[in-house]
Order: structure tokens, then C-alpha cells, then sequence
């Protein structure tokens, strides 16, 4: 991505392979996970993109090509998946050793390539930052993205719950249905009543959850909703802008609120261990065969462009990767 804007200043180039530096991993990728940070990247986002150009992608699933030193729990050959600060979308990858971790036998890679970033953050976003308990109820916005469509496969196995939803088109209500929502809404009517009708399917009690990645925009209907003691877990900004000022500390007090903040890349960082827990977790759910997450595979990276422009403008539905090697 050489600067801010779309589609347009996208560009597929022919580099000499990275090699990896002290503590790092080369891996020869596979599959390459797309998601919303890509799209909030190449807007330009503040704290999204560091510099120009920028080269995009947070997650692999592929073979280890090449170990740095010091590096020593991992050998060429392995398959593994790794979260990457960048660069995913290439034909080979960096990531540090710390986020690197072997695929499970019988795990295909291009469903592996959805846990370092896509399925990890959701286990994150609800038994870390959200501390779900068996048997709540969760409201997701952007139900029918990445991350919602994971919270609606992952919740079952996190003791289960109600799950409602939002999304940003009419259209996509079908699908965050079909993949396990017991009600989902879309954006855009008056607050009002969609707090009205999201109170009413949930029985009328409050909600316990809520997984917002819309920045502040639909904060003040969150809180509005929130059973007492229940918690706000802000993931993003995924309308771009500034945010408004957060709710004053009356209204957090007076409703037993718990108001998150939550960031992967922050993680990568601060928490790797962390971070490279949940991937274990999910790839083992994906072993046993307890996961059903479905995928979209998009045939090489000439076809990245375009996927982003779905999810810019909110026409996705769950899951892309890429398999980078491939004629598009």
C-alpha cells in the first residue's frame, strides 16, 4: 500500500524474500488471513499505518523457511501459524518466534490461517477482555464480519449464551443468522427502537456483553442496554474519524459499567504469551474437530484489492484468506 486512500495505490511487487532476524521466523505462507485492520490501514488510520508503504497482513498459516537466531523450539518444515506485525500477505513472511506455533495434525491451512489473529482475538475479546461467563447474553456489532462470525462459532464452547447481533446492511442479517445468532438487527434505524427490539430479544433483561468495534459511534446505545454490572469491550474504529469524548464517569458508576478497551497489536507487543495461548486454544478446538469456521479462499494476491474494498464498505461475509502463491 503506497499511501493512504483505496484499491487504487495497492500494489502486488516482486521483493527479495525477508530473512529472519534474531528471534524471528521466516515462514513460507500458504494462506494469508484478511481483516478489517488491513482496511483501516490503507485509510490511513492513525496508529493503523506507521509509514509509507505499507505492506499489509496479520496472519499465515504455512512452513517454517528459515529460524534467526537464538530461535530454537521450532525447525524448518513445521508447519505452523504465526501473527505477524506485518506483512502477512506475501509469499514469505517475518514473525517473531514468540507468535509462531505449530499446526496440529488434520488442520487444513487454509482454516489454520484464521487463528492467529482472527479466531485468537475473539477468544481474547470474550474470555479476557470481556470475561464471559456460561450462559450470558452478547451483543456483537458487525455481526456478520470476521470476528462476528467467530463469536457466534466460538460462544458454544465457552458454555453458551445469547448471542444478538448488529449489522450495517439489511442483507446481512441472513447470514449472521444462518451461522448461529438467536437475532440480529441492522444499524440505521432510530436508536431507539433498535434498543427496544434488541431489550425485547433478549426477554427484556439487559445485556451482559457487548463487542463493539465501532469506535464511539454506538456506545451510547451499549450502555443503554447493559445489564447492571455488564461490560463494553471497544475492539475499534471501524468508521474511521475521531472519536467522541467517552461517557462521564456518573453514568459508568451509576450502571456498575465496565467500559474495555482492547488491542492485538498491543498484545504482540506487551503480551505475546498471551496471545500465542489463545492461537494454541483455538487451533485445538479446530483439532478436535469442535470448530466449524467457514472460509472463503481467494486465489492469489491480485484478488486482495477487491476483498478489502467488500469489507470497506461492509459487503463482506466472515472469513477471507489467500493463498498468496497462486494465479489470481
Amino acid at each position: 500500500m503506497t499511501e493512504a486512500g483505496g484499491a487504487e495505490h495497492s500494489r502486488v511487487l516482486d521483493l527479495e524474500p525477508p530473512r529472519p532476524g534474531p528471534g524471528q521466523v521466516a515462514v513460507d505462507v500458504a494462506y494469508a488471513g484478511l481483516n478489517f485492520v488491513d482496511v483501516m490501514a490503507r485509510r490511513g488510520d492513525a496508529a493503523y499505518t506507521g509509514s509509507w508503504p505499507h505492506h499489509p497482513g496479520k496472519e499465515v498459516a504455512g512452513t517454517v523457511r528459515a529460524l534467526g537466531e537464538g530461535v530454537t523450539h521450532l525447525a524448518v518444515g513445521t508447519p505452523v501459524v504465526a501473527a505477524t506485525r506485518a506483512g502477512g500477505l506475501a509469499e514469505v513472511a517475518l514473525a517473531d518466534a514468540a507468535l509462531t506455533v505449530p499446526v496440529p495434525a488434520g488442520v487444513p491451512l487454509h482454516v489454520a490461517a484464521t487463528a492467529p489473529l482472527g479466531l485468537a482475538t475473539t477468544l481474547l475479546l470474550l474470555t479476557d477482555a470481556g470475561r464471559f461467563a456460561p450462559g450470558e447474553s452478547v451483543l456483537v456489532h458487525s455481526a456478520g464480519g470476521g470476528v462476528g462470525t467467530a463469536v457466534a462459532r466460538l460462544l458454544p464452547h465457552l458454555g453458551g449464551g445469547r448471542l444478538l447481533g448488529t449489522v450495517g446492511r439489511p442483507e446481512k442479517t441472513a447470514a449472521a443468522l444462518r451461522n448461529g445468532y438467536h437475532a440480529v438487527h441492522a444499524r440505521g434505524t432510530d436508536p431507539a427502537e433498535l434498543a427496544a427490539r434488541l431489550r425485547a430479544d433478549n426477554d427484556g433483561r439487559g445485556i451482559d456483553l457487548v463487542l463493539d468495534p465501532l469506535g464511539t459511534a454506538a456506545l451510547a446505545l451499549d450502555l443503554d442496554l447493559l445489564a447492571p454490572g455488564g461490560r463494553v469491550v471497544l475492539f475499534g474504529n471501524a468508521g474511521g474519524g475521531a472519536p467522541d469524548p467517552l461517557p462521564p464517569l456518573p453514568r459508568l458508576l451509576g450502571a456498575n459499567a465496565t467500559l474495555t478497551g482492547f488491542s492485538h497489536s498491543s498484545l504482540l507487543t506487551h503480551a505475546p504469551a498471551k496471545v500465542a495461548d489463545a492461537i494454541r486454544r483455538a487451533l485445538d478446538l479446530l483439532a478436535a474437530g469442535r470448530l466449524d469456521t467457514p472460509v472463503t479462499v481467494l486465489d492469489g494476491l491480485a484478488a486482495v484489492p477487491a476483498a478489502h474494498d467488500l469489507l470497506a464498505a461492509g459487503r463482506g461475509e466472515g472469513k477471507y484468506v489467500v493463498a498468496p502463491g497462486q494465479p489470481s
